[in-house]
């Protein structure tokens, strides 16, 4: 099969890993005159799949074969899905040749299992190794590794690669057992654990050796110590399949807080899950609300940078189920009004950032602008603070909302309406809208009433 071909089937099975992101790496480049590549993403040009997605990296699988036959996987062994493979060198070569012509910053390479964990994790080592050995490529590597592939290898694939990722499938432990019983959570944890522990470890040898010094004798040579050996400075990620089994976003978010403190990752991906032909009886016939992956990537960023515990974002009632209506914070604000107003002249930080509409970058600007003077009505306005949530918790100086509005039992409709007329008057506006409503920058909207 020609190049060109493997691309295309390789490129389009890869569209369903979600973690594709390049953060969290320290800049690398080649401007001394050495090595190929950057990892710093400046003079990237970016480029399109045939539906749309705009990617800065080389996404693939090398292989889209396995010997797995999970139920919820396009590429499962029993899937009727056209092969193909690509080699170590073919990777190695693709890679270099789109960087070359300035269409990607690095590479993102998963694979299907085949022959063997240890086989498999082999080649997809090889590839990084290459690039950075071989061709000193300097360009960010995100390696997709096999979690019951030998420890060695994966103390090695942490050498090559920014970072590392290693997919837990789904929320719970049940539902792997019933639509990939061939794959073990104990084993996923395991070495996700491993990952974690040498990340530490190789934290820890560089924070002791910039602590340490170098004593030379006088009119000696500079000495320079060596570095300790980096090992996936981006951290590592992973990714879950929501609404593959019966998972409630309350279970999703249970496991998603403990990766986070048991292993701390860098980035939890939700995937909603999509129908496969050929699917099997135990799958849904339709795809989740994508609403419910958006609240949940809200959630997550709650429990990330916001102090929310996770038990606190499924409100009790709800059946284990975020609002689909509300992002997160305004539902958990509605549900807990005896805490507001906020009076934003005076209360910590970190009630600042439970205020709806107020992100974590608005908060910082108005802890620093209150050292002056007490904050106004006008000073939102100024600072660009969206106030078609925030006027209903907050009080300032010269506003302080009406204790019968707070109590009303009509304010979530007003403020599903306002938020409404804040969409449409961007439209008009000619704004961007909002990926996540957690921090979103509206145009002037009228005053909560």
């Amino acid at each position: 099969m020609e190049t060109i071909a493997k691309l295309s089937i390789l490129a389009d099975a890869a569209k369903y890993d979600a973690s594709c992101a390049s953060s969290g790496v320290k800049g690398r480049n080649s401007l001394g005159g050495k090595g190929m590549g950057s990892s710093e993403g400046m003079g990237i040009c970016h480029s399109y799949a045939p539906d749309g997605r705009c990617i800065s990296l080389l996404k693939i699988l090398l292989t889209n074969f396995c010997i797995y036959d999970c139920r919820y996987c396009i590429n499962r062994k029993s899937s009727n899905v056209q092969r193909a493979r690509f080699t170590a060198a073919e990777v190695v070569a693709l890679t270099l040749d789109f960087y070359r012509r300035n269409c990607i910053e690095g590479l993102f390479l998963s694979s299907g299992i085949i022959q063997s964990s240890d086989y498999t994790m082999e080649q997809l080592v090889e590839v990084a190794r290459s690039l950075r050995e071989d061709h000193d490529f300097r360009g960010y590597i995100h390696l997709k590794t096999i979690p019951d592939a030998a420890p060695e290898l994966l103390a090695l694939a942490g050498r090559y690669a920014d970072r590392l990722s290693i997919n837990i499938e789904l929320p719970t432990q049940e539902g792997l057992q019933q639509l990939a019983p061939e794959k073990d959570a104990k084993q996923i944890q395991s070495a996700m654990g491993e990952v974690a522990r040498h990340i530490q470890t190789a934290k820890e040898e560089w924070r002791s050796q910039a602590a340490s010094s170098i004593i030379s004798l006088p009119g000696s040579q500079r000495v320079r110590r060596a570095r300790p050996p980096r090992y996936a400075p981006g951290g590592q990620s992973t990714q879950m399949i929501v609404g593959a089994d019966d998972a409630s976003d309350a279970a999703i978010l249970l496991t998603s807080s403990g990766l986070y403190g048991g292993h701390g990752l860098r980035r939890v991906y939700y995937s909603a899950f999509s129908p496969i032909p050929d699917a099997s009886a135990d799958l849904p016939l339709q795809a989740p609300p994508l609403l419910r992956e958006h609240r949940l990537y809200q959630a997550d960023w709650l429990m990330r940078f916001y102090g929310f515990a996770h038990q606190e974002i499924v409100l009790p009632g709800s059946g284990g189920m975020l609002d689909l209506e509300l992002d997160p914070k305004l539902a958990w604000a509605l549900a807990h009004r005896q805490h507001f107003p906020i009076n934003l002249n005076r209360a910590p930080k970190e009630w600042l950032l439970r205020v709806p509409g107020l992100g974590v970058r608005s908060v910082q600007r108005l802890m620093m602008a209150r050292r002056g003077r007490s904050l106004r009505l006008a000073d939102l306005q100024q600072l660009r603070i969206a106030t078609a949530k925030v006027l209903a918790f907050v009080e300032l100086a010269d506003y302080h909302p009406r204790r019968a509005d707070l109590e009303s039992p009509l304010l979530r409709q007003q403020l599903l309406q306002r938020m409404s007329h804040g969409v449409v008057q961007q439209k008009h506006s000619g704004m961007r809208l909002p990926d996540i409503g957690l921090s979103a920058k509206t145009s002037q909207l009228s005053l909560f009433d």
